[in-house]
């Protein structure tokens, strides 16, 4: 039995256990050595004389701008949070302290350059906190350690994904059994439906400058923390980028002078699970070739209390094989998952080394580490490349893929113990047409002039598949034309809705050929929809009209036959189109008609009557739709008190580059760099990001200069919000 105890826990994660001083001392001298440079918005670029200071940077700005969330995400990675926050708050301490013990096992396996990141973030952070203690918890000590700062790229195996599998197997065999283990992680994979991004990439070939340029457009929700932030160590590093709020190394798109990179998800099937037989008259021994082997029990103890002063403790058990942890039993069979993501530990490595790279044979040796599990990677260079990489730690299976079934094992040899390898997966470099785009769907159609041969992909590659969105977006980008970078930025923006564009003209028609379900109000709707634009532009009446016919419609038909017809890969770009049950779509127009009326929205309203950016003092109509509907400016609403509809998820710090000697690009994120209601940035930006406009990119230092609204120290400045 392995158990991790607090005691053992808070002597590891002491400054002292770094050999670090954990003094102000130390952190002030940090503070001399890095120079934060405010521009407008509120953008950070940081002056750092070395790694350690650069961050030590990051961490002090991001509380400075996000608050003591930051650092008590950093309580979350040691597994203390119950600790603080009560019994009901324990749920991810268990699955915290198995990453954390892996982090500080591994954390000497890290090339000194990234430790140097780590220990430095945690020393702002700790720095921040030492001279803010009314702004963060009484409980809250300043000691976080590079540990701490590590634990967060850590990777473990997917309880999500078996809890998935094991739903799905008592459903077929009805018979549900509890599993200690589901409730310690919020990683099913059910709860991110809605996320996505879309990216694209145009080599030298096919812009007017003969510069390649590329575009970055993740969709996420509004709380999901990106921030923009410009870092400079002369000589070591120089890049532009997302440095997500919660550790040193979110930084999942950007750029140096040389070459940038956006992420898109891909979603490919990670985990396999295989079921072992249990030796006969041994229950707990499970048989793997011929042998019989004991079940091992490993066990994680969380205290949990108030404030810091324990009330009780807990302990979980989760048992385990030679293969992987064993997520269900029967009286015959265990099921065991195996995960390639666990115990990954050099996602942050990775991308230090990335942002550090200065071509693309440079970049693509650094992408084999595959420390970063999945996304699909987009990628543009100084010397004009476009290229895009379907990154994924792929099981190489020695079967069949399985689906939510599982393998059976009774030799080792049944079992996969290597990826598929780098060169095996999907890479598109200067594709003819000069252009790579991705929208979430598999890379068969990244370029539509070289559709993917499945004959030479993985088994395992998640199915074909190409949505209305990605469709919308091969639309945009296919073709030979020559593009600018301003011409990128407005085709982003695009405000069409694929969705109307294949369903209207046939709703009109089966309106027209029954004219006895439809009365005054619905005659008068129909010519709404006859005169529309098939757009989610702000100032376009129709679309209110056609978004609540088909949230009906798509609620009551089943999804098989939503349309006339289906998507096909015979036609991979013109469908699907229709609607597939006349009926159900003649009963839910009148229905959206009734429902509007209701709610007392003219049944011509425009679009950003209705959909609206509102944060803080902004409260301003915006274009786009959910991606479902085939918008390739993808925003999600909530519902207001008043009826309309707040955006909250979806398109939120995208940039766009030109590769040109001295990097040109803009950028916008919608919801400012600070979630703090009292800070100058947090609706800054939320204008702009309504009317489709982004900010030029302040890249050289004279730029900066001539652009500094703040020029600090940290701690030797009133800082504000």
């Amino acid at each position: 039995m392995i158990t991790i105890g607090a005691a053992v826990l808070a002597t590891l994660t002491s400054g002292a256990s770094l050999g670090l001083p954990s003094d102000s001392v130390y952190e002030a001298a940090l503070a001399d050595r890095v120079e934060i440079v405010r521009t407008e918005y509120g953008v950070p670029h940081v002056y750092a004389e070395d790694l350690e200071s650069f961050g030590f940077a990051m961490g002090w700005l991001q509380l400075e701008d996000y608050g003591s969330d930051v650092a008590i995400g950093l309580v979350k990675a040691r597994g203390e949070y119950g600790l603080y926050a009560g019994k009901d708050s324990i749920d991810g301490d268990f699955v915290a302290r198995e990453i954390y013990q892996r982090a500080m096992e591994t954390h000497g396996l890290l090339h000194p350059d990234t430790r140097s990141v780590y220990g430095g973030f945690a020393a702002g952070v700790n720095y921040w906190v030492r001279l803010h203690p009314d702004r963060v918890p009484r409980w809250m000590t300043p000691t976080f350690t590079a540990y701490d700062t590590h634990a967060r790229d850590v990777q473990t195996w997917s309880r999500g994904d078996g809890r998935a599998f094991v739903r799905n197997l008592e459903e077929r065999l009805e018979r549900p059994r509890p599993t200690p283990w589901q409730g310690l992680a919020e990683d099913d994979p059910d709860a991110y439906d809605l996320d996505g991004s879309n990216a694209w990439a145009f080599s030298g070939t096919r812009t007017t400058t003969g510069n390649a340029i590329l575009l970055r457009n993740p969709h996420l929700t509004w709380g999901a923390g990106y921030y923009e932030a410009h870092a400079v160590v002369p000589g070591v590093l120089e890049f532009y980028g997302d440095f997500r709020i919660g550790g040193a190394f979110g930084i999942i798109g950007g750029f140096n002078r040389n070459l940038g990179w956006a992420t898109t998800n891909n979603y490919p099937t990670y985990s396999q699970v295989y079921r072992l037989d249990l030796a006969p008259s041994r229950p707990d021994h499970y048989l793997l070739d011929g042998v019989a082997l004991p079940l091992r029990e490993r066990s994680v103890t969380v205290q949990y209390g108030r404030e810091g002063r324990p009330s009780g403790a807990e302990t979980r058990s989760t048992w385990w094989t030679s293969i992987g942890p064993v997520i269900h039993r029967t009286d015959e069979h265990v099921y065991v998952l195996k995960d390639p993501r666990d115990g990954e530990f050099r996602r942050g490595e990775q991308f230090l080394r990335m942002m550090r790279a200065t071509n693309l044979e440079e970049w693509l040796d650094i992408m084999t580490m595959r420390a970063h599990p999945s996304s699909n990677f987009t990628y543009a260079d100084a010397v004009g490349n476009a290229v895009h990489y379907y990154n994924a730690r792929l099981p190489l299976l020695p079967h069949a893929p399985t689906g939510d079934t599982a393998a059976i094992a009774r030799h080792s040899t049944d079992v996969w113990t290597e990826l598929v390898p780098f060169e095996a997966l999907p890479l598109y470099v200067n594709p003819p047409g000069g252009y790579v785009q991705q929208a979430n769907d598999t890379p068969d159609y990244t370029n539509l002039n070289v559709p993917m041969d499945r004959d030479t992909m993985p088994a395992n590659l998640p199915p074909r598949r190409l949505r209305l969105r990605s469709q919308l977006s091969l639309d945009l980008v296919h073709g030979t034309g020559p593009i600018s970078l301003e011409e990128v930025v407005a085709r982003k923006h695009s405000p069409r809705m694929l969705l109307a564009e294949r369903t209207t003209d046939e709703l009109l028609a089966l309106l027209r050929t029954d004219r006895s379900t439809l009365g005054t109000e619905a005659t008068a709707a129909r010519a709404v929809l006859e005169r529309w634009d098939r757009t989610a532009a702000s100032d376009s009446p129709g679309g209110v009209l056609f978004e609540e016919w088909w949230e009906i419609y798509s609620e009551a038909v089943d999804g098989q036959h939503l349309f006339a017809q289906p998507w096909s890969v015979l036609a991979p770009t013109s469908t699907p189109r229709g609607s597939g049950d006349a009926a159900a779509a003649r009963a839910a127009f009148g229905q959206a008609v009734v429902n509007l009326n209701a709610r007392g929205v003219p049944l011509d309203a425009p679009w950003g009557d209705v959909h609206r950016v509102i944060r803080g003092d902004v409260d301003a109509p915006v274009s786009g739709c959910e991606g479902t509907m085939g918008c390739f400016r993808t925003l999600s609403f909530e519902e207001t008190a008043d009826g309309r509809r707040a955006a909250n998820r979806g398109d939120a710090w995208m940039f766009a580059v030109e590769f040109a000697q001295v990097p040109r690009a803009y950028t916008v994120l919608a919801y400012g760099q600070s979630p703090d209601e009292a800070s100058p940035y947090f609706d800054d930006q939320a204008g702009l990001f309504a009317r489709g406009e982004l900010k030029p990119v302040r890249w050289s230092r004279a730029d900066v200069e001539q652009h500094a609204v703040r020029r600090y120290r940290p701690g030797q400045e009133q800082d504000g919000r």
